[in-house]
């Protein structure tokens, strides 16, 4: 009893009776703890970024911000989040990552005791980390991520694969239909206007907004999407600007991921190929903007690159295998398709040669699988237009490529984890202050 001290945050609504009780009991010494008052969820999460240790953040249910993403850094932290509600709790908030809850009135005997029972005293080291709460605990089923540069046919790819996988196989088994589902995770979508929907409301902003304050049902998450009957699958739109993304917060967004990941049994998704982030530029901001093109990249099964036959095309592939192999993506999962394929076979061979030797050039001890050579038919652009399903003939080569790489691969070793990992800062570096 000596020796406990607690370092307490709290962050509540103006004129909220407990936040100025908890701080008379701290003045008068009714309580052994130290309280430091914040006037917004923000100035919280500044505090728990620096250097000082804290015991516990108190949270008004009622307060703007309280959400998932600053009961996950104050748990990174290694602070107790607890919330404070009135007569009942509006939301489930230990599901959402708080070690507890307490009903106002509060009082100082129930306020110890939450202290005594979960939170750290700053004279004293945690005998072990406080339970993480993992988001992805039950996923299962396929990850297909489509990427490449601009123009080089992905949202089309994309389109062509999800409906491939659709469809039942016809030695199928079983009479139950697979689940499929097109995520359109890129800065610049368009998959809603390819499918021709009509709205983008709801998408993918909202499905991310859903997960801030609860943990929906999947029947909630397949709420979401838009079903295609002319494909077969769900669709999910994308961000409606550009600029959008820095309304995704991050921990908010990787709960989503999970969720999508959970509900379908296939999951294809469409992204940028751009996996910058604060280790190679310094950024957090551009680490975030590239949050989904990074998170689909490294959790799946396989990646489909799609390039343009030249010399510029085969130039941005390499470019992209290489940033796939920083990031630490097993290149043994990416199926590189070329587009605008010659059909001469002898160019063919010539352009799959080459592309594995420059890869075995840059990267000596990666290899790729075959890549897919595919022509463009010349009446392709008015199945697009239509929003209707290109014919098996012009895209098949790469849903069959596909299916049998998965079948070859199997599942990946490691199950998809979409959880932000705490960084470890360097002694001697200022590490991140915000």
């Amino acid at each position: 009893m000596n020796n406990e001290h607690f370092v307490v945050l709290g962050v509540a609504r103006p004129r909220t009776s407990w936040l100025g009780d908890v701080g008379r009991w701290a003045n008068s010494s009714m309580l052994p703890i130290e309280f430091i008052r914040c006037v917004s969820v923000d100035e919280a999460r500044s505090r728990l970024h620096s250097d000082r240790r804290y015991s516990a953040l108190l949270l008004g249910e009622d307060c703007a911000g309280v959400d998932r993403d600053i009961i996950e850094t104050a748990r990174d932290a290694r602070c107790a989040p607890i919330v404070i509600t009135d007569t009942t709790a509006h939301r489930d908030w230990e599901n959402l990552g708080a070690v507890c809850t307490l009903t106002q009135p509060v009082t100082p005997e129930m306020l110890l005791a939450a202290l005594r029972e979960f939170a750290i005293g700053v004279d004293r080291r945690p005998a072990s980390n406080p339970p993480a709460t993992n988001v992805d605990d039950s996923a299962a089923g396929c990850l297909i991520t489509v990427l490449g540069a601009g123009g080089t046919g992905t949202s089309t790819t994309a389109i062509a694969i999800a409906s491939h996988l659709a469809s039942p196989a016809p030695n199928a088994k079983s009479s139950g239909k697979r689940r499929v589902a097109l995520v359109d995770a890129s800065l610049n979508a368009d998959q809603a206007l390819l499918h021709d929907l009509g709205d983008v409301v709801p998408g993918l902003q909202e499905l991310v907004d859903l997960h801030r304050t609860a943990n929906p049902s999947l029947d909630d998450v397949r709420n979401h999407f838009w079903f295609s009957p002319r494909h077969g699958y769900d669709v999910l739109p994308g961000l409606r600007r550009h600029r959008d993304w820095s309304t995704l917060r991050r921990r908010t967004t990787l709960a989503a991921l999970a969720s999508i990941h959970r509900s379908y049994d296939v999951v294809v998704a469409d992204v940028d190929s751009d996996f910058e982030g604060e280790t190679e530029t310094g950024s957090i901001d551009i680490e975030d903007r590239n949050l989904l093109a990074r998170e689909f990249a490294t959790n799946a099964d396989v990646i489909v690159v799609t390039t343009r036959a030249g010399v510029s095309g085969l130039s941005r592939s390499l470019q992209i295998l290489r940033d796939l192999i920083e990031l630490g993506v097993d290149t043994e999962r990416v199926l590189l398709v070329v587009l605008g394929a010659p059909r001469s076979t002898r160019h063919r061979s010539e352009l799959s040669r080459t592309v594995r030797r420059l890869l075995n050039e840059a990267a000596p001890t990666r290899s790729i699988p075959t890549p897919v050579m595919v022509p463009i038919r010349r009446d392709f652009e008015p199945f697009i237009h239509d929003g209707t399903l290109p014919p098996r003939s012009a895209l098949g080569s790469i849903t069959s490529a596909v299916s049998e790489l998965l079948q070859q691969l199997g599942p990946s070793d490691s199950p998809p984890v979409f959880q932000a990992t705490p960084i470890a800062i360097i002694p001697g570096h200022l590490g991140r202050t915000a």
